[in-house]
């Protein structure tokens, strides 16, 4: 089973390491909101001695609706993020969704993120794959709804074919699709991807989407149900997860993307506490 590390922040994620956090919000609002976000979680992942890299989209480009807000855009999105990069000091996670985007998103970002509806995009995963390597970080490929744990090995072979075999790629479960508007996670794949060699994060924040259920926008939005987030969490990491990736907010409900199934950024403390305790007691 594997370790991955980035070298330049001393971060390792993985086998017979602490649990990894991928934290922040859903997409960027302003620098306040992001810097305050980063700062709040880097301080608690430090005080449990927990490895953090923050993570903010500038991009929501998968929206349910044009009225939805996507972020500031790639060329503003990355200069905040750059911003936070180094007035927090701390390692960047996004995500990307065209080709176009990886090399300057991998300028800046340390884990460059596929989302899931995308995973399968082979020109995307193989430039994305080799503009990440090129500049140092690590690939961050979320699972789709609609893929078997097992089928993410081919997503593993495009990678290691594109870079000439590097080890660079972590897989995150998010759920797969159940019936209409609706998710569930299958605790048993995330061993079943850990089975292919790498380390496997659990995005609890997206598993408790209900795709075009939001009752607030009669199905123009993404629903979702936040108390089920610290559940699959939990659950996931007693499954073996190597790192939790999870989104808040000051006050969630006011967010502008997915209020629904984001966290309070008051109850993070606790929630990685807790979290930090199940990995070492199933460890």
């Amino acid at each position: 089973m594997a370790t991955l590390t980035l070298d330049r922040w001393n971060l390792s994620i993985g086998d017979g390491q602490p649990l990894a956090v991928i934290a922040g919000i859903n997409v960027i609002e302003d620098l306040d909101l992001a810097l305050t976000t980063a700062r709040t979680l880097k301080a608690i992942c430090a005080d449990l001695g927990l490895p953090y890299v923050f993570k903010a989209s500038y991009d929501k480009a998968n929206r349910s609706s044009l009225k939805s807000y996507r972020g500031p855009g790639l060329e503003k999105g990355l200069a905040i993020l750059a911003e936070v990069k180094a007035k927090v000091d701390v390692p960047i996670a996004t995500d990307i969704h065209t080709v176009e985007e990886c090399e300057p998103v991998a300028a800046v970002a340390d884990l460059v993120q596929i989302p899931a509806f995308l995973c399968r995009q082979t020109d995307l995963v193989v430039a994305a794959a080799r503009a990440t390597q090129a500049a140092g970080g690590l690939l961050h490929v979320k699972k789709g709804q609609f893929l078997a744990p097992w089928d993410c090995r081919n997503i593993l072979d495009k990678v290691k074919e594109a870079t000439g075999g590097a080890e660079m790629t972590l897989l995150c479960e998010r759920g797969n699709s159940f019936g209409y508007n609706n998710l569930i996670v299958d605790m048993l794949g995330i061993g079943e991807m850990k089975k292919l060699g790498v380390p496997v994060t659990i995005d609890a924040t997206h598993a408790v989407q209900l795709p075009g259920a939001d009752p607030r926008t009669g199905g123009a939005s993404t629903g979702g149900r936040r108390d089920g987030v610290s559940v699959i969490a939990k659950a996931a990491v007693a499954a073996g997860a190597d790192g939790v990736f999870l989104e808040f907010h000051p006050d969630p409900d006011k967010a502008l993307c997915d209020p629904l199934s984001c966290l309070p950024l008051g109850g993070a403390a606790a929630l990685l506490a807790t979290l930090k305790a199940v990995h070492e007691a199933v460890r």
